[in-house]
């Protein structure tokens, strides 16, 4: 274990995280307990509580976490290339995505549990990460589309953020859910977050290409 308590501190905070990350795979949100996540962690579960207050700050630490790791892939598309075409930059964008699936399922389904019962401190940092994701892409539509306004950024970045929270309903779909569209002649095109990110973002960038 890390020496000093700050280390200390961020080392269980990711631990708690990390746990929390783990049960999100097989288990839903309502269903997640701190004892769920305390059991999954090398120390008790009271003491979760000296760094997370609810079940709530420990997923939005999560998104956090998530949203980071976002902003680290669009500042790479930004310094590994010179230029890119609406095409190139659309598949580059959407791989990004691709490998955000747990934000992506977090943004869509629990958002304002999240927010709701997280404490302020905790919602202004991980908002001060979400704009920094904004910031990111705002920063790779300058570089690339040098042709697109201010109110051009602006449009495309609030037609996307939106789009995401959608994306993982209609790419994820239970098997309790596939079934009822069956059973009502539903047409249910399957889309992975790739193609549906890629060909999204091509279209809004197409005029600026």
């Amino acid at each position: 274990m890390p020496k000093g308590s700050e280390e200390l501190m961020n080392a269980r905070k990711e631990e708690i995280i990390n746990a929390c990350a783990s049960l999100y795979e097989t288990m839903g949100f309502k269903d997640i307990t701190i004892r769920d996540i305390g059991a999954k962690t090398s120390f008790t579960r009271t003491s979760i509580y000296n760094y997370f207050q609810t079940k709530e700050e420990i997923f939005l630490a999560l998104l956090q976490r998530e949203y980071k790791a976002w902003t680290a892939d669009l500042e790479a598309i930004s310094r590994q290339h010179a230029s890119l075409s609406a095409e190139a930059f659309a598949d580059a964008l959407a791989r990004t995505l691709e490998k955000r699936g747990c934000m992506l399922k977090l943004m869509s389904m629990n958002l304002y549990d999240m927010e709701g019962n997280s404490r302020i401190e905790n919602l202004v940092a991980f908002k001060r990460v979400y704009a920094g994701a904004m910031g990111a892409l705002s920063n790779c539509l300058e570089k690339f589309f040098p042709h697109m306004t201010a109110g051009d950024i602006q449009e495309f970045l609030y037609a996307l953020f939106p789009f995401l929270f959608g994306i993982y309903p209609y790419t994820s779909a239970t098997e309790k859910q596939q079934k009822a569209m069956e059973l009502a002649h539903m047409h249910y095109p399957r889309y992975s977050i790739y193609e549906i990110a890629r060909s999204f973002v091509a279209k809004m960038l197409r005029a600026f290409s």
